[in-house]
């Protein structure tokens, strides 16, 4: 089957790719996906309601797929603490007082020394991160509802580019994702 430039028509891009262990590998394209399954390396775990048609075949456009091999991924990318990165991490929220994040927030403010880190930046609505200032935790009332933290393994870099679609959870571990609990100011 040969697939011609515009058959995927409207199917919403992205495919999550499950290791033969099911442990989430990265996420492709829809059509990527298709090309996958209509070889035999992979097959469909998961699939939307959405038809996609070509001349000789109709087939149902997959969410999740999974390789019939084991691959063996040898590191680790690391994924750079950006505005869009550290928002998907907190949820698109402000993380003092809940409301939608508009900036980034560093806890050490950079004026006194704080460095542009994943452990030191939060996401903060406009009025908190000026409120805050250039002021520390201890000189504020501000409380961070989540500690700051690296996000670690292959998952946390697929959420950070925040190309979840929901059906994805229960292949998706949330490591970097923590229980709500007063933060502690970093020491250095």
């Amino acid at each position: 089957m040969v697939l011609r430039r515009g058959w995927l028509g409207n199917a919403v891009a992205g495919v999550l790719v499950l290791n033969a262990s099911y442990e989430a590998l990265c996420v492709v394209s829809t059509h990527r996906a298709i090309g996958l399954v209509v070889v035999g390396k992979a097959d469909v775990v998961l699939e939307t309601s959405t038809l996609l048609h070509s001349a000789r075949m109709v087939i149902a456009e997959p969410s999740v797929i999974r390789l019939r091999y084991f691959v063996r991924v040898p590191h680790l990318r690391r994924v750079a603490p950006t505005k869009r990165a550290i928002f998907a991490r907190d949820h698109y929220q402000c993380q003092y007082c809940g409301a939608p994040a508009e900036n980034v927030d560093h806890v050490i403010p950079r004026s006194r020394g704080g460095p542009h880190r994943w452990d030191n930046v939060v996401a903060s609505c406009r009025s908190c991160n000026s409120r805050k200032r250039d002021r520390l935790l201890s000189e504020t009332s501000f409380v961070l509802h989540r500690p700051p933290q690296v996000p670690r393994g292959r998952t946390s870099a697929i959420i950070l580019l925040g190309l979840v679609r929901d059906e994805w959870m229960p292949y998706l571990d949330y490591e970097f994702h923590l229980q709500e609990r007063p933060y502690q100011e970093l020491s250095g």
